[in-house]
């Protein structure tokens, strides 16, 4: 069974990271790991983590008197939903523009191209005719 598509808003994403690097974490560690770059009190990190949970992004187990966060969905699932949202909402859902708008922002490696090339590859082999 597949997941549900993962769309984060920007704090979200600024919260999932650091739990991503730290975890299993508590709000506090959050908070202070993030304070010099957002300055979000500790309510607003409780705040935001706890929505967070509501939404299955994390998890909370209660331990003692300290509540642990973790992430419920993996990195790569929220890239792909990231990902997923910028097709449908950028490019109508058409994904050669959007491949197209990607290399062509970037300077991309003999070694980068030749690796898409192969994912292209493989992609054609497994595909259903």
């Amino acid at each position: 069974m597949s997941r549900p598509q993962v769309e984060l808003t920007e704090a979200e994403w600024t919260i999932i990271k650091a739990v991503w690097d730290a975890e299993p974490c508590a709000a506090p560690m959050i908070q202070e790991t993030l304070f010099k770059t957002t300055q979000w009190t500790y309510s607003t990190v409780r705040t935001l983590m706890d929505r967070m949970v509501a939404k299955g992004i994390l998890t909370a187990d209660k331990v003692k008197n300290l509540t642990l966060y973790r992430s419920a969905v993996t990195r790569e699932q929220a890239q792909q939903g990231e990902l997923l949202y910028a097709l449908k909402h950028a490019f109508n859902g058409a994904l050669t523009p959007m491949v197209q708008c990607l290399i062509d922002s970037k300077d991309l490696s003999t070694d980068e191209l030749a690796k898409l090339e192969s994912l292209i590859k493989e992609r054609k082999k497994s595909a259903k005719k």
